[in-house]
């Protein structure tokens, strides 16, 4: 049975269960034990592996990244434009989930005393709900100013409680400054990031193998405390990230093709849609990449050594699709919480969602590090993110759609002046 499959598995029998207990054994010491001593812990074991990795990720990621959008220099005017798009179209997907999760707001709708039990339950996990500094406001000027970390390490030490930002920004100068000593200078310490980055992706892939258990265990938990509750805000989740995913898809790429690209926009998504169906079903943008690049050449004539170019960056730096799905994760588990975000702080979700997104692996899976980094910084426990894996899997194939459409979408729009 495939990886996915056994976490839908655990998804269905961890929330019968708890659903079944729920209704049946209401408040009973005995399921309330076991939700707090077996199945949390059980949960804990999986996202615990899974936090032990986030930081090194996260600058190897963001390093190699942004050192290979550096080769700008290089191809010149190309490499420009292809930046630009990937800020526009990030800019744009997150924005478009920012807001349509303040509108229809899923995360609430929980009971004050679901909620305490909710909480309750994290803080015996070792977990915390910090209201205090969800509630913490900074002025614009210091916001800015904490960009600049002083002292890398104290910031990788703090990064967890809301150091992560300057961290990216640390990560990005050293991807930068790597681009412009030039590849000799360079390389070892590029080698070095490549193999941090794969030791870590396969830390974290130890850490899925028990990913079917560990959802097992915190929907149980979850369920077994909450009851329907859980289940109906988790459809609420579900459709909001669907609708907010085919609105960029549908609506941004389609205007951009036809304006950048003076493409039909129908004709361009009849063009990609074998590279389309093949990002579903794998959820992976790195195995996707060499059927792109046969596409752009072959079914939208673009020049090979631009689409090759845009379409290798855009597997690393272009992730568009999972900004925007961390963007709506961020901020439903906030509401879910009961934790309230003034404007500076959702400005700050948005830009960590965009930095994010060049720092995720096109592997299935690959964004939820990032995100319990992005939570823990608002104050939101890491923890609460077992919440929505079980239904990850399914938002994982519908975002990776956006972000290989995305590629092609830049590819085409550069190439169009190029030809």
């Amino acid at each position: 049975m495939k990886l996915h499959k056994k976490i839908f598995l655990g998804l269905i029998v961890g929330t019968s269960l708890g659903l079944f207990c729920n209704l049946i054994f209401p408040e009973n010491k005995n399921i309330v034990w076991i939700a707090s001593n077996i199945a949390n812990p059980l949960g804990q074991i999986f996202l615990r592996i899974v936090f032990m990795a986030v930081i090194p990720l996260v600058i190897s990621a963001l390093v190699i990244g942004v050192a290979e959008i550096g080769d700008v220099k290089k191809i010149g005017k190309i490499g420009v434009k292809t930046l630009l798009f990937t800020l526009l179209f990030s800019s744009i997907a997150v924005f478009i989930g920012v807001g349509i999760v303040n509108y229809f707001k899923p995360g609430i709708g929980l009971e004050e005393g679901t909620k305490i039990k909710m909480m309750e339950m994290l803080q015996s996990s070792g977990a915390k709900l910090n209201l205090e500094r969800a509630n913490q406001s900074k002025p614009f000027v210091q916001i800015v100013l904490d960009l600049i970390p002083k002292n890398p390490i104290a910031e990788m030490l703090n990064a967890f409680d809301g150091g992560l930002i300057a961290l990216m920004v640390f990560s990005i100068f050293i991807g930068i400054a790597m681009s412009s000593v030039g590849e000799e200078k360079s390389e070892a310490l590029k080698k070095f990031f490549d193999s941090l980055f794969s030791v870590m992706l396969k830390i974290i892939e130890f850490a899925m193998k028990l990913a079917p258990l560990g959802v097992l265990g915190l929907m149980f938990s979850v369920t077994s405390t909450i009851g329907f509750d859980a289940i109906k805000l988790l459809g609420k989740y579900v459709i909001i990230v669907l609708i907010a995913l085919s609105i960029h898809q549908f609506v941004t790429y389609a205007i951009a093709v036809k304006i950048f690209a003076k493409k039909s926009p129908l004709t361009f998504f009849r063009d990609i849609k074998e590279v389309m169906i093949t990002a579903f079903s794998t959820s992976s943008s790195n195995i996707t990449l060499p059927l792109a690049m046969q596409v752009a050449e072959n079914n939208l004539k673009l020049p090979r050594k631009i689409s090759n170019f845009v379409l290798t960056i855009g597997a690393t730096a272009n992730q568009n699709g999972t900004a925007l799905y961390e963007g709506i994760t961020v901020l439903f588990l906030a509401q879910f919480f009961g934790v309230e975000l003034n404007l500076t702080q959702q400005i700050t979700v948005v830009v960590m969602s965009i930095l994010a997104g060049v720092g995720t692996a096109g592997v299935p899976g690959g964004s939820l590090p990032l995100i319990v980094i992005v939570l823990q910084s608002i104050g939101v426990p890491g923890e609460g993110i077992g919440i929505i894996l079980g239904v990850d899997r399914i938002l994982d194939m519908s975002r990776t759609v956006l972000n290989v459409t995305g590629d092609l979408t830049i590819a085409t729009c550069v190439a169009k002046d190029e030809i």
